[in-house]
């Protein structure tokens, strides 16, 4: 069989996924990176010398089946399209579009193309919402009534590492990152384990601005609370990216019948907890254990990166690709948006007080229409342009001065 022939736009994030897509009988042909050190830490890292390119274009010129767009968190969908363009498959980092006009534009030409779409989200390939998933197609919970998803990754105030590597000028995506936009590690394993699909959010939010030492951020929230009713008739209470408590990935299925949860704190451990009535035969009504891979690239999974999910889902992708079908739910490109609307829409919610948004289905043009010319936004872009709408709920709020120059001498360290 022939190898697939993958490009890498995005030298960072790419680099992680270009080392587990090479576990895969691929053959890493071309990166697009425009910052020097960044591409010479991944040549390195990935032990070789192929070509790097800092033109989109030309780097497209190579004979690819697929490119994994790494690229920065909000502007993604130029460089997707531009791959539907020539029927290249892309494996896209979360989000999908940073606005919902990027939205419409990204369905509009993947459906005029033969590619495939995959969004690269690795939470739900976890080891314990893999064994979620699972257990809500048995069945023994009965019908999923509501579900949680905490993604929460608090940052040391004195980790100034942080800062240079991941944050590394004053106008990066980052720092302008509102609470409810980085959606999809929260979201994402919830909709793939109950199958049901956001219709409506709102979201409320916590002004507490993070005490960093160094800083150049300019959302002083801790946390976006966002609730969504779905296309089930369930609900869903999610975090997007949070920064309160003590780090942690939560997730919870609640049913007619029981429900499951990961234990916050307790590494694998899960509990599945059924109604004194309601006990299925075989289980008790409280169950606590570490569910198991039950997968023949164990290894491999376990030396993956973000609990495995690096690994799965890059096999996922390229099983896609040779079984010439799309992905499922949630990683189908109509899911990708959809979820990228919930984060961009809860953030209008909490701007405005909590109320709730519709969110569009896409599969529909005149839908779309709505939406066709939004492109609100509270990032820079790379070109220049400038944010149009606030990234924090509190009017004037920035970082100290100490702490923007102390966020500058990191940077210079």
């Amino acid at each position: 069989m022939k190898k697939l022939r993958i490009g890498i736009f995005g030298a960072g994030r790419g680099a992680d996924i270009a080392e587990n897509m090479k576990l895969l009988d691929c053959e890493i042909v071309a990166l697009c990176e425009n910052i020097e050190e960044r591409a010479a830490k991944f040549l390195q890292r990935l032990q070789t010398d192929i070509p790097v390119y800092a033109d989109f274009d030309k780097f497209l010129e190579n004979d690819l089946d697929a490119v994994v767009i790494a690229n920065f968190f909000h502007e993604h969908t130029p460089y997707a399209i531009k791959c539907f363009e020539k029927n290249i498959h892309v494996f896209c980092e979360c989000i999908s579009n940073g606005t919902m006009a990027e939205g419409v534009e990204l369905l509009r030409a993947y459906e005029k193309s033969n590619s495939i779409f995959m969004l690269a989200e690795n939470y739900p390939q976890m080891i314990f919402n893999r064994e979620m998933k699972k257990i809500c197609d048995e069945g023994t919970l009965g019908k999923i009534l509501y579900a949680e998803g905490e993604y929460n990754h608090p940052i040391s105030p004195d980790d100034t590492n942080f800062q240079k590597d991941y944050i590394y000028f004053e106008k990066h995506w980052r720092n302008y990152l509102p609470r409810s936009y980085y959606i999809t590690h929260s979201l994402a394993p919830i909709m793939w384990a109950t199958g049901a699909t956001p219709k409506r959010v709102s979201a409320q939010t916590v002004f507490s601005p993070p005490p960093e030492v160094a800083t150049a951020r300019m959302v002083g929230e801790r946390v976006a609370i966002i609730t969504t009713f779905n296309d089930d008739g369930s609900v869903f209470r999610v975090t997007g990216c949070a920064g309160f408590g003590a780090h942690h990935n939560a997730y919870r299925v609640c049913g007619e019948n029981g429900q499951f949860e990961n234990l916050r704190g307790m590494d694998r451990q899960v509990m599945l907890r059924y109604s004194g009535w309601a006990i299925p035969e075989g289980k008790k009504e409280v169950n606590l254990y570490e569910p198991l891979w039950n997968d023949p690239d164990e290894e491999l999974i376990e030396n993956s990166g973000h609990g495995g999910g690096d690994y799965i889902v890059a096999r996922m992708f390229f099983d896609c690709i040779r079984e010439n079908k799309q992905p499922e739910l949630p990683y189908d490109i109509y899911s990708a948006v959809n979820m990228a609307s919930v984060g961009i829409l809860a953030h209008r919610s909490i701007l405005n007080g909590g109320i709730p948004y519709d969110i569009p289905d896409f599969h529909n043009e005149e839908c779309r229409k709505q939406y066709e010319n939004d492109r609100l936004t509270p990032f820079y872009g790379s070109d220049g342009s400038e944010p149009n709408i606030p990234c924090c709920t509190v009017t004037g709020y920035t970082p100290t001065k100490e702490q923007i120059d102390a966020y500058h001498k990191a940077l210079n360290k």
